[in-house]
């Protein structure tokens, strides 16, 4: 069972991203503000649940959510500043459109860039752990599914209908054969002979 709250009496958002590990598209994160009564036992890491179960819950946890926010970092500005630091970036810009101001972050993972005056307490597998978490797992995962759903209608050729990105075997022989698009991200090794590529 999922943790609703670190600590009650205080307004908490988890925060967590989708996309890290991709070799195309933007990486997202989303930040969620959870009511300390929120209850609801299908929610559970995004990486857990399946895709029917995943959009079934979106609507759920926005509507019952104090407060939810998306953030997005373009693969050209994971290019520049690094899948890292892009993925810290994803989740400022989520929580800093939150209409409510939280108290306290929770952030999957264990490392985080601060937020400007917010404290945070990094969790790692935090979205097996608490739901705000987990509720942010699934905005954020959803959601860039959504975007390489429409990507994968300008560029069929990659299969982003199924790997959304990632580098599966497929993606990796699409590269090979027909070259990177504008979404993907150059700075990672998208190939493991591209160094005699020449991208």
């Amino acid at each position: 069972m999922l943790l609703p709250y670190m600590e009650t009496g205080r307004i908490e958002a988890g925060c967590d991203e989708a996309g890290r590990g991709c070799l195309a598209g933007a990486v997202f994160a989303a930040a969620v503000i959870l009511p300390e009564d929120f209850k609801n036992e299908d929610l559970n890491d995004s990486k857990q649940l399946s895709e029917k179960k995943r959009y079934k819950l979106r609507p759920v946890i926005e509507r019952e959510a104090i407060a939810w926010a998306v953030g997005i970092v373009s693969p050209e500005e994971i290019d520049k500043i690094n899948i890292l630091k892009a993925s810290f970036l994803a989740m400022h810009r989520a929580i800093e459109q939150l209409k409510v101001r939280p108290e306290h972050l929770l952030i999957d993972g264990n490392r985080f860039t601060p937020y400007p005056d917010i404290p945070h307490t990094t969790v790692v597998k935090g979205d097996g752990k608490y739901l705000s978490i987990a509720a942010a797992s699934i905005l954020a995962k959803t959601y860039r599914d959504d975007y390489m759903n429409e990507l994968a209608l300008e560029y069929p050729a990659y299969h982003w209908l199924d790997n959304k990105g990632y580098p599966t075997k497929v993606h990796r022989e699409a590269i090979r054969t027909h070259g990177i698009t504008p979404y993907h991200r150059k700075t990672f090794t998208l190939l493991p002979e591209q160094l005699t590529l020449g991208f």
